[in-house]
């Protein structure tokens, strides 16, 4: 596993940054820099602070998501996109860890790497709900990469907590000013499902606003549940089984079919050990249970979530697509693989390698 994806994976399990963690950073080394001030709360009332916000300019989530449908045998189909303004319930997400900041906290900037991820994980859910994404002082990747190097960047008064206080107050501010008693999606990847999870847990899990949960996608992350059952980390909100049901969770983390869990993975099994418990798979495609075909949808260029990424191979030799996606039925498939080690979401790649 690569540093930057082990630091990655690190800090959506909450080990990076440990009890009395904060205190080792800011000391460690000889005359090492004092402790920047704790992070002042943020304004949420300023449109400026969410990077999703009906009406507001600019939103990030009015964005062109056209897509050209390639089939196995290279037809070309184009399939237009086009928001739901009237949708009956809200989508709020919070997104993975993207920022390449200089510090241990992100700043508030709607930078590229934020809009780049509501691009392409969250926009699209426009079609069926009204999207919320506020901007959070997340842990960077520039502060993990730091501190798995051996030279851990100074720590702010309060840093550690700094990611849910944003999202909470976020979270506060939207249930008091454009919720209006709706349904409501949440959505997370990585981090940001890390941050839900806590948000579930205090504010969600046996309280009124439970019954406002249209349900929970928490991408990328160990979500603990009893085995053999559908709670654990939650006491009364369950894995969902039927794409009826509401009030559930959709959690797993994913694995390539060629690339299982390796024994030392972060991910596919609770993050600390806990008898009895194993980490929640609930496969998207298919809630009852067994394999699924997954409707991806792929940037068409070199955009990725991650820097550093290189112009791909044509999607259809001597042709060329014009529109941001390309979706590609069939390619993808996935099931829940469960094993004495892990739990996870295997995703199969039915590509004809020629």
């Amino acid at each position: 596993m690569s540093l930057i994806r082990r630091a990655a994976a690190m800090l959506a399990l909450g080990l990076a940054f440990g009890a009395g963690q904060g205190a080792s950073a800011q000391t460690a080394g000889a005359g090492a820099a004092p402790p920047a001030p704790a992070p002042a709360p943020v304004d949420y009332a300023d449109k400026a602070n969410w990077v999703c916000w009906p009406g507001a300019t600019p939103n990030a989530c009015d964005i062109d998501l056209s897509t050209t449908v390639v089939g196995a045998d290279g037809s070309m189909t184009a399939e237009p996109f086009k928001a739901d303004p009237g949708a009956p319930i809200d989508c709020f997400y919070v997104y993975p860890t993207v920022s390449i900041d200089p510090g241990v906290l992100a700043n508030l900037a709607v930078e590229r790497a934020e809009l780049q991820v509501v691009k392409q994980q969250f926009a699209r859910f426009g079609a069926s709900c009204r999207l919320y994404a506020p901007v959070y002082r997340q842990f960077t990747l520039t502060a993990l990469v730091a501190r798995m190097s051996g030279k851990p960047l100074p720590t702010p008064a309060g840093a550690l907590t700094t990611p849910y206080d944003d999202v909470k107050r976020s979270w506060d501010y939207y249930m008091a000013h454009a919720n209006g008693g709706r349904g409501v999606v949440l959505i997370g990847h990585s981090q940001g499902s890390g941050v839900l999870t806590q948000l579930i847990k205090n504010e969600i899990d046996g309280k009124p606003a439970q019954r406002q949960l249209v349900s929970a996608i928490l991408m990328g992350t160990n979500l603990p549940v009893a085995a053999g059952s559908d709670l654990g980390e939650f006491k009364s909100v369950p894995l969902c089984h039927a794409p009826r049901q509401l009030g559930c969770v959709i959690a797993y983390a994913s694995f390539r079919e060629t690339s299982p869990p390796p024994p030392d993975s972060l991910f596919g099994r609770p993050r600390t050990p806990m008898p009895g418990m194993i980490s929640a798979c609930v496969n998207p495609a298919n809630l009852a249970g067994g394999a699924g075909a997954l409707h991806s949808y792929f940037p068409s260029g070199a955009e990725s979530i991650a820097p550093g990424a290189q112009q791909p191979a044509p999607w259809v030799a001597g042709k060329t697509v014009s529109t941001p996606f390309v979706s590609t039925p069939g390619l993808l498939t996935a099931r829940c693989v469960s094993t004495p080690e892990f739990n996870y979401l295997s995703v199969r790649v039915n590509a004809d390698p020629s």
